[in-house]
């Protein structure tokens, strides 16, 4: 065999083990709070986040939950509403997908990246919505841990 013929296999075997494919083992990592960092539109271009004033709150069990805005306040509680999304995750051909239903509408985003930090989502449009594990702001009880 040529170098150049090994080469292009090992290329291959590098960027097959580079995707980044969510399983079923890995939905349990979707559980808390996630805060969007930045939204790149199909057409390239980007809109970043700083501070959110609201995050996104998941629950998941058995691919069965809901997801729910709650606004984070400086004292490490969140103030919620009746509303939500329930959700239910579905396998089509090897990738994840999260079905949303309300009493209004269905919609469904493919899971493209999940890990304990970062998820990745895509809407029907294509636009990539990234977005980042966070948690209770506290800077009330200077330190102190928030239950």
């Amino acid at each position: 065999m040529s170098m150049k013929y090994i080469y292009v296999w090992l290329s291959f075997f590098v960027l097959l083990s580079c995707t980044n494919k969510v399983s079923q083992s890995d939905l349990s990592k979707i559980n808390g709070y996630w805060e969007i960092e930045k939204v790149v539109f199909v057409d390239g271009t980007e809109k970043q986040y700083g501070m959110n004033e609201t995050f996104d709150y998941f629950q998941i069990k058995a691919n069965v939950g809901f997801r729910k805005k709650v606004m984070p306040q400086l004292d490490g509680r969140f103030m919620v509403n009746n509303q939500s999304e329930q959700v239910k995750i579905s396998f089509e051909n090897g990738t994840a997908f999260l079905n949303y239903s309300t009493p209004y509408a269905k919609w469904k985003e493919e899971l493209l990246t999940l890990s304990k930090d970062e998820m990745v989502l895509v809407n029907a449009a294509k636009n990539k919505y990234y977005y980042k594990k966070t948690g209770p702001i506290n800077i009330t009880n200077y330190g102190k841990t928030t239950k």
